[in-house]
């Protein structure tokens, strides 16, 4: 497979982030700092209270099993603690079920304020990149794959939460738990303690050789992540399509192809992590057996072994290799902390690399007040190609954009409740010139301008709340018909929703429904046909009331009864406002105060149905086509006009 390949959307932005753990903690941290220190201190505590049975157990065993030593303990004045045996014994046991409380407590707190702030952060993040993600360009949503999107959703901020959750404070617990631990060993024998920690610079040398190889095998997992959900969703999506065309084996193998890779690149991870513990338990299990030859050496020979000095009780040597067991688990959870460190850093890399790809297609700094609209809508020399989209990062992305322009020189004009049509073939550009005045894509070239203000200069929110758009493409969400028909006017009542779903021919069969208005659609609207679904959008556009409507082939799912009922109703709709109207069906906009005839970007042809007629040219052509004029239209498809 290529590096082309294997680049993610989102790599060449990922290549940026500088530090991202760090930047995570300098975005997110503050407002949470409160949570985090209360689980910092409570790990603490609870971690140092986990280290006083075994000293206790030790002291007890040589002061009043043995009578070989004094009952002390660092830090607690010696008047504070019993004489006697008894008083003695009852004490170690009650000190060591008060510690063991202390524990369990403090366990508690640390992990409700741990999990406190590493889901508040994984909320915050996923919101603020949901949010990112409704800013960026349109081209970005040409380019980029949805299930890349989902993996950094769901994926990487659930990998950034368990980082924060478990991650983060197993590495508080280990770095207290080796520094307690080694406090009290160099506290009772400081010669014995050497022998214990000496494997621990092994492992540090271990762990920083484990991050830097296992690293970019946590970055191309991610990746495969990232094109495993991509391919399911493609898949999921288009099972209509697979289905029909018997194409099930074929997708099957697609997928197999996905998860295939994605389980060689999760298998290179984990063959490196099965490498790591065993070795770290290894190191941490020869410390412990170096603990106990020495120790047991000490105490058979009644002399300290080698160049050892000093004497060795057996209550300090029973604590030593308790604590060295103690030491052993969190050495070896070091394995996982680091797993989960380096899919946090990958994921916090995407994470970031969402968040600082560019948006190009912005409010201005200073943005024009579009306040009472007319409708004059103006293009001036108007030129656009996909492939000087801002925002295309890398030349192969501009390589698999469209090379040519596809809108080109295009100039018109629209005055205040005109109606102007735009027919051709498909692929001549229609759609794209009407997304420009939306702002969906920019101009590269000319100016597009409502009442006389380019509409690069005015402020998003007030562009397409005074524009109405109604596409070919439906897309409803999964919820009640009353639910989508209201989407984007969401204060609007029962009645100016039945209003607008009659204006649209929308009620009659709504109200056949079994729950009516409360019908679930499913979802994209599954549940209804491509005729009911389009006369939803326009319903949708009626309720808001734009002061410009765009019809992008509005009623080209619907049969012809149907499309003469919604035309009448877009008849009415149209009178006072400006409108303009793409049609597959030229009877829709032979009305039309302006036809404009586009092919490959230009404007070809323009004026009144009547004009163009007797123009004799492509709009005739395509109107006798459609007319049932065989011998014009045989005569068409020879010549490849249409």
């Amino acid at each position: 497979m290529s590096s082309h390949d294997d680049e993610t959307p989102f790599d060449v932005y990922r290549e940026d982030v500088d530090r991202p753990l760090s930047r995570l903690f300098r975005e997110y941290a503050p407002g949470r700092l409160g949570w985090f220190s209360a689980g910092m201190v409570a790990n603490f505590v609870a971690r140092m209270a986990s280290l006083v049975p075994p000293l206790l157990l030790g002291v007890a065993i040589d002061a009043i099993f043995l009578d070989a030593g004094a009952f002390e303990l660092p830090a607690i004045p010696d008047a504070w603690l019993p004489t006697g045996g008894l008083e003695q014994f009852w004490f170690t046991i009650a000190a060591i079920a008060v510690s063991f409380l202390v524990v369990a407590v403090f366990t508690w707190i640390y992990g409700v304020t741990a999990n406190l702030f590493a889901h508040g952060v994984m909320h915050a993040v996923r919101v603020d990149c949901f949010r990112k993600m409704q800013r960026l360009d349109t081209a970005f949503f040409d380019e980029k794959q949805t299930g890349e999107v989902m993996a950094v959703l769901n994926n990487d901020t659930q990998n950034l939460e368990m980082f924060l959750d478990n991650a983060l404070m197993n590495s508080a617990r280990l770095l207290v738990m080796v520094g307690g631990i080694a406090a009290v060993l160099f506290y009772l024998n400081w010669q014995l303690a050497f022998v214990t920690l000496f494997a621990v610079p092994a492992m540090v040398a271990f762990t920083v050789w484990f991050m830097r190889v296992v690293e970019p095998r946590y970055v191309r997992q991610r990746s495969a992540v990232g094109r495993m959900n991509t391919r399911l969703e493609n898949a999921i999506a288009g099972m209509g399509l697979t289905k029909s065309t018997s194409s099930e084996t074929y997708e099957t193998e697609r997928v197999r192809d996905s998860s295939r890779n994605l389980f060689d690149r999760t298998m290179d991870v984990l063959k490196l992590s099965y490498l790591y513990r065993p070795g770290m338990e290894l190191l941490a299990g020869i410390a412990f057996a170096a603990t106990f030859l020495v120790g047991g050496l000490w105490l058979t020979t009644d002399a300290a072994p080698g160049p050892l000095t000093g004497t060795l009780s057996v209550g300090d040597f029973v604590v030593f290799l308790m604590l060295t067991q103690r030491i052993v688990d969190p050495l070896a959870e070091v394995s996982n902390i680091v797993d989960q460190y380096e899919n946090a850093k990958a994921s916090s890399e995407r994470v970031f690399g969402l968040m600082d790809i560019p948006v190009h297609i912005d409010d201005p700094d200073d943005p024009v007040a579009l306040e009472s609209v007319d409708g004059r809508v103006t293009y001036e020399d108007v030129s656009f190609s996909y492939a000087d989209t801002p925002g295309r990062r890398t030349a192969e992305a501009a390589e698999t954009a469209f090379e040519e322009a596809v809108i080109e020189d295009v100039s018109f004009e629209a005055a205040p409740g005109d109606t102007v049509a735009f027919v051709g073939p498909t692929g001549a550009g229609k759609s794209t010139v009407l997304k420009l005045l939306l702002r969906l894509y920019d101009a590269q070239d000319g100016a597009v301008r409502i009442d006389g203000h380019d509409v690069r200069d005015v402020a998003l929110a007030d562009l397409r709340s005074a524009v109405g758009y109604v596409s070919q493409d439906t897309f409803l969400f999964d919820g009640t018909i009353a639910e989508n028909v209201r989407y984007g006017h969401f204060d609007a009542d029962d009645a100016a929703i039945r209003d607008a779903a009659e204006a649209a021919q929308a009620h009659e069969f709504t109200s056949e429904l079994p729950d009516g208005y409360d019908t679930r659609v499913g979802e994209r609207g599954v549940k209804l046909s491509g005729g009911q679904r389009q006369r939803i959008a326009l319903a949708r556009a009626v309720l808001a009331d734009p002061e410009i409507l765009i019809l992008d082939e509005a009623t080209s799912a619907v049969d012809t009864k149907t499309e003469l009922q919604i035309q009448r109703s877009i008849d009415r709709l149209t009178e006072d406002r400006t409108t303009l109207a793409i049609a597959h069906r030229l009877s829709t906009v032979k009305d039309a105060d302006t036809i404009l005839v586009l092919e490959d970007g230009r404007i070809v042809e323009r004026g009144t149905h009547e004009d163009l007629l007797e123009m004799d040219g492509r709009y005739a052509t395509l109107w006798n086509v459609q007319a049932g004029d065989r011998e014009t239209a045989a005569e068409a498809l020879v010549d490849g006009d249409y």
